[in-house]
């Protein structure tokens, strides 16, 4: 049983090369009858191989599409650049990040420590271009994205900036991804409530071995729940702000939720706010329409600064 085994895993890893086989070049590889590999072949496609057989002189045997995804054999190199790559896509903004991070935890699961530390050397050999997206520790996320994935508890170290790392032990749900940066959303056991974590101040996330249910998230859509909840608790500038234009207009050009109050069909009142108040008048600007700063006086401010700096820059460029 053990050397039949033996023989479908290097058939296989034949019929995975794209190109295609005869019977007889097979059987010369394996070492068996032209019999023996059309009954392998059989065995194969009962476990849900698709493969292709085309008769003739130039035809042969292949592995095809099929409609679901089969287990794959990778040989060493294969298997390095696969991880490099899930590791590679995870830090960029492809709309695909939680799912190569979870591909990547299950491969590194099963990754020999010869590869794996083939893996941390292209890692640890390869430099991030001044400007760019930082790094992501992808020890950190590929823990994490393992423990949502098997449903099991973690603790971990965790800094906040000012303070001093604390302990947390949580059930973690989903990894959102904003802008640079990587979040955590999770259910605090020892808080006893909904929390999220900035993934970069995690220290050492170990999991515990106890399984958990997953609970119901309080939002339907997970990603502007966990960015409702990380900017407004960021801000520290607050600013209520009439637009004039269609409240559906205002919220398509804003990239996170806010605080919308219809007034009519061409005009909406807008909850906003930032850790810097230059930063929040030059980003409503973006939004390409008159606006009415209503309560905010270091909003107002910052955009009596911002029109100087802009009447200034008109100037020096009309005299040149």
């Amino acid at each position: 049983m053990l050397e039949t085994a033996a023989r479908l895993l290097e058939l296989l890893s034949l019929l995975q090369l794209e190109r295609d086989w005869t019977s007889s070049e097979l059987a010369a590889r394996l070492d068996v009858s032209t019999r023996t590999v059309r009954a392998d072949i059989g065995k194969l496609r009962s476990l849900g191989y698709p493969v292709d057989a085309r008769p003739g002189v130039t035809g042969g045997y292949r592995l095809a599409a099929g409609t679901a995804m089969p287990p794959l054999l990778l040989d060493d190199d294969e298997a390095v650049a696969v991880a490099v790559g899930l590791g590679v896509v995870a830090t960029q903004r492809l709309g695909v990040e939680e799912t190569s991070l979870t591909a990547l935890a299950k491969l590194e699961q099963v990754l020999p420590a010869r590869l794996r530390r083939r893996v941390e050397a292209v890692r640890e050999a390869t430099s991030v271009v001044p400007g760019a997206q930082p790094p992501l520790d992808l020890s950190v996320l590929g823990a994490v994205a393992a423990a949502i994935r098997g449903q099991e508890r973690l603790r971990f170290g965790y800094t906040k900036p000012g303070s001093t790392e604390g302990a947390r032990h949580i059930e973690p749900q989903r990894l959102v991804s904003w802008g640079s940066l990587w979040y955590l959303l999770a259910w605090d056991l020892d808080r006893g409530g909904w929390r999220v974590f900035r993934v970069d101040r995690m220290v050492s996330p170990a999991p515990t071995g106890a399984r958990f249910q997953p609970r119901v998230i309080p939002h339907d859509d997970v990603v502007e729940y966990v960015i409702g909840r990380v900017s407004k608790a960021a801000w520290t500038y607050r600013a209520r702000v009439l637009v004039h234009a269609p409240a559906a207009e205002v919220a398509a050009k804003i990239p996170v939720p806010v605080d919308i109050e219809v007034v009519d069909e061409s005009a909406c009142y807008i909850a906003v706010g930032s850790h810097d108040p230059d930063r929040l008048a030059l980003s409503l600007t973006q939004l390409d329409v008159d606006i009415e700063v209503i309560d905010a006086d270091a909003l107002a401010v910052a955009f009596d600064r911002l029109a100087t700096r802009f009447r200034r820059a008109a100037s020096s460029a009309s005299t040149t």
